[in-house]
């Protein structure tokens, strides 16, 4: 049974998740909608393998490519999923129970995420996730600064049964670098807004993050995985201040030059 919904994902090089992605939705989605800024590896031929309309976009910003495959999507729900994430079957199963009568009286849907790290399940510091991700289409829109944005719907929201996987980082390494990329996007689009480095916030906020992950959002009970997301996200906060200087420092030199 084909249902009314239309899956949007935005892709680059990622041919080790997509085929899991897609095959998680495969069951439910009319049509999927994958939007691609310039991969070199294997997502286009896995991504046309799964019968999905495929487009290539150079990179514009996380929310307007997400506005982007939004805007080619043809049915009146949309499920908005990240490649590495997939649907779990008691999130299918709730998801064929409201597409199969789509009631009136809810604009969308929230889901909770569950995130994979280093190889185990996080059950505190990172879930609950409670994310918007499945609308209806002509009420619904992508808004926010970069790196990220999220969905706005303009009528009421109820929530799913069942977990949306998430597969986050490879490793270490790819955690570092994409924490460092985000730091550095979202110092960018603050400094562009007259956001400039706070000297309190250079020197506490670090620290009062990680205090707060650890112990009020219960990392600890996550054990050493717990531990070492909660240091992460206290060097995420350390860098974004960190970035907004070196641009502080970059607009003085070119002053002077």
């Amino acid at each position: 049974m084909e249902f009314p919904l239309s899956v949007s994902i935005i892709t680059l090089n990622e041919e080790r998740n997509l085929e899991r992605c897609l095959r998680s939705v495969a069951d439910l989605a009319s049509e999927i909608v994958v939007v691609d800024s310039g991969s070199s590896d294997a997502t286009e031929e896995i991504a046309k393998r799964y019968g999905a309309r495929f487009f290539s976009n150079p990179w514009p910003g996380n929310v307007a490519q997400n506005q982007f495959s939004f805007n080619q999507c043809e049915q009146p729900w949309v499920l908005s999923i990240d490649a590495d994430e997939a649907l779990s079957a008691t999130l299918c199963d709730s998801i064929r129970q409201v597409m199969a009568a789509p009631p009136d009286d809810c604009d969308g849907w929230l889901i909770n995420r569950r995130t994979r790290y280093l190889g185990r399940w996080i059950s505190h510091i990172w879930y609950p996730e409670w994310r918007l991700r499945l609308v209806r289409r002509e009420s619904s829109k992508w808004v926010g600064p970069d790196p990220h944005g999220h969905i706005e719907v303009s009528g009421p929201v109820c929530k799913l049964n069942g977990d949306l996987l998430h597969y986050t980082y490879r490793d270490l390494d790819d955690q570092l670098a994409k924490l460092i990329s985000y730091a550095r996007t979202t110092s960018s689009v603050k400094y562009s807004k007259g956001v400039r480095m706070n000297p309190f916030k250079l020197l506490l906020a670090p620290w009062l993050r990680f205090l707060r992950d650890l112990i009020l959002k219960s990392a600890w009970r996550d054990g050493y995985r717990g531990v070492m997301i909660a240091y992460a996200g206290a060097f995420s906060s350390f860098m974004k201040q960190a970035y907004l200087y070196e641009l502080e420092c970059r607009e003085r030199e070119t002053d002077h030059e």
